[in-house]
């Protein structure tokens, strides 16, 4: 049976892991969009404003770059259609593989990690800093934002009888990277310039949306 031909394809949000030494990108699909997403923002101010013996009325409406935003919200994974399909890495891992891309997130490079061991052995004094990748978080077609994964939550709720996770709800706090916190000129900070240049002309559509129910009497 046919799905309805005019039903609209429905977009799966995503996090993308760059690792600018794998060309190979991480992809985590949502299996299900969740139904509610939170977005938290505040004002980049400058760190003297609201003291006392700095601040000043010039101060109050200084920012020093876009704003700082939180994203937050629940996904699920579960097994269940793979294993009626007998999908052969569901009934050997279950959804151990997708739960590990997504903590991978906050895991350095194991050649990173064996690599520092050995200079440290050595007597090396400086070792290679060690990295994240670069994650990337896709929601449609008008969001993908550069993002660091702040903390990650995650309720098993079912096993097979080898104990692997079969379903899972996990919960995730994205903070939004912008070319304030970015190198300029990388791929992070272009893609966040893309962005914020794409929300000034929507806030812009929407001023001329708006402006005739104000009437003429404010400016």
């Amino acid at each position: 049976m046919t799905s309805f031909p005019g039903s609209p394809r429905l977009l799966k949000g995503a996090i993308v892991s760059l690792d600018k030494f794998n060309p190979q990108s991480s992809v985590v699909v949502f299996q299900y969009n969740p139904d509610t997403m939170s977005r938290s923002l505040s004002p980049r101010t400058p760190k003297t404003y609201g003291k006392e013996d700095k601040s000043s009325p010039q101060e109050a409406f200084r920012i020093t770059g876009p704003p700082e935003e939180t994203i937050s919200l629940k996904i699920e994974i579960d097994a269940t259609d793979q294993l009626e399909t007998a999908n052969p890495i569901a009934i050997e891992f279950g959804i151990y593989p997708q739960l590990a891309a997504l903590e991978m997130l906050l895991y350095p490079k194991l050649t990173t990690v064996l690599s520092n061991q050995a200079l440290t052995k050595t007597g090396t004094l400086e070792v290679i800093p060690m990295e994240l990748p670069l994650a990337l978080f896709v929601w449609g077609n008008k969001r993908t934002l550069p993002v660091r994964l702040e903390s990650l939550s995650i309720e098993e709720q079912a096993f097979d009888v080898n104990l692997n996770p079969i379903r899972a709800e996990i919960s995730l706090s994205l903070k939004v990277l912008s070319y304030s916190d970015l190198e300029f000129g990388s791929k992070g900070s272009s893609l966040f310039m893309a962005h914020h240049m794409q929300k000034q002309l929507l806030a812009a559509k929407a001023s001329a949306l708006n402006a005739t129910s104000l009437g003429s009497g404010i400016v």
